[in-house]
């Protein structure tokens, strides 16, 4: 018995996914802004009580300026990992990928968004984790960057640039695709 999956199943599946991970992203992107602004403006009382338990209290017991500077960075992340999603879950809604004509202007852009967004949070991460290696090496008690969500950013920078080289070839084939398609 052979199962047979079409690439409409697949994409069917994968919007799927996408829109349970663009959520939940949006959720964990919204509690850290909430939570910064909260923590900053009403009730420092429950700083330590942030998203997933992450105790950044020793540093705003610290410094306020230094605790919203590490929220900035965990949030800037976190928004930038939303629109990625966002993207591929509006590319997939609108039925822009198409399989038969793949080099078309819309995914030429998508993949250069798309590029764009890895190699921010990429960057973001990158410039979050020295940010925290710092404050630690101060003297300040900081949690796992694993916690911070600020973790991973050789493999942002690589993904991004991996689909940076993926954007120029699809831009490239859009080139020869729309000279096909004059000399026609």
């Amino acid at each position: 018995m052979e199962i047979k999956i079409s690439t409409e199943q697949v994409l069917k599946v994968l919007y799927v996914l996408s829109w349970i991970l663009f959520i939940g992203i949006c959720i964990e992107a919204g509690s850290f802004i909430f939570n910064t602004v909260f923590s900053l403006v009403l009730n420092p009382i429950d700083i330590n009580k942030l998203w997933h338990q992450v105790d950044l209290s020793s540093l705003y017991s610290f410094d306020r300026g230094y605790y919203f500077v590490v929220m900035l960075f965990i949030s800037i992340v976190a928004v930038m990992r939303a629109c990625l999603f966002y993207l591929i879950v509006k590319i997939l809604h609108d039925k822009k990928l198409n399989v038969t004509l793949p080099f078309n202007k819309e995914m030429g852009r998508f993949m250069f968004s798309v590029s764009y967004l890895a190699l921010g949070i990429g960057m973001f991460s990158y410039w979050g984790v020295n940010y925290s290696e710092w404050l630690a090496n101060q003297g300040v008690k900081m949690p796992d960057i694993h916690y911070l969500r600020l973790g991973g950013a050789d493999v942002w920078l690589f993904m991004g640039i991996t689909l940076f080289v993926i954007a120029q070839i699809f831009k490239r084939g859009i080139e020869i695709q729309s000279e096909n398609e004059l000399t026609i």
